[in-house]
């Protein structure tokens, strides 16, 4: 959460000054996280404040430089990826990009308003431990998502060599069942 503090004190992301003071106390208050327990306890705590005192605008914008999962170990493949195939079309891009990392079989689209969905259904996380039980879900599902569509963004931008905007976040299908996929759909900048 600290990193996350770190990105919210940017003047850029035009976070006030007494929201920022709530997000320094939860840090404070877990410190240090070497304690067993309090690194989760801080994790709830401050998404739970995400949800209550920043707007989905803030937290996409937030998410967007420092989301979740956001797999850089995948980066030097990623980064050879967009090398390789820049002067081909974005959708021949994501085809290939869907069969080269799209291991969890995530469905991706680009749709004629600019924007690129993707119906996403994690491997790890909320996904592989919800459906046995064994999960305690985080103050918020849709802020825990919004941090996931975070690191979808990172990985596309990477591979594909293009800038990305979170633009929405739809966890609706998950009242169904636990183990719908979320939809992102992200603005294509460039």
């Amino acid at each position: 959460m600290k990193t996350m503090f770190k990105v919210m004190q940017k003047k850029a992301n035009q976070i006030p000054a007494d929201k920022l003071l709530i997000f320094e106390d939860i840090i404070h208050r877990h410190e240090p996280l070497t304690i067993p327990g309090t690194g989760e306890g801080c994790y709830r705590e401050f998404t739970a404040a995400m949800e209550n005192h920043l707007t989905r605008e803030q937290r996409f914008r937030l998410f967007e430089q420092h989301g979740g999962c956001m797999g850089t170990g995948y980066d030097k493949a990623r980064k050879a990826f967009a090398r390789e195939h820049a002067n081909i079309p974005l959708e021949e891009q994501l085809e290939l990009y869907c069969d080269a990392f799209n291991r969890d079989k995530r469905r991706i689209v680009i749709n004629d308003d600019n924007t690129i969905t993707v119906t996403f259904a994690c491997t790890h996380g909320y996904y592989k431990h919800a459906p046995k039980g064994n999960f305690h879900p985080p103050a918020s599902l849709q802020t825990y998502f919004d941090s996931c569509a975070g690191g979808r963004l990172y990985e596309l931008e990477k591979a594909l060599g293009i800038k990305l905007k979170i633009k929405s976040v739809d966890i609706s299908p998950l009242s169904q069942n636990v183990s719908n996929p979320v939809v992102f759909i992200f603005e294509i900048l460039q």
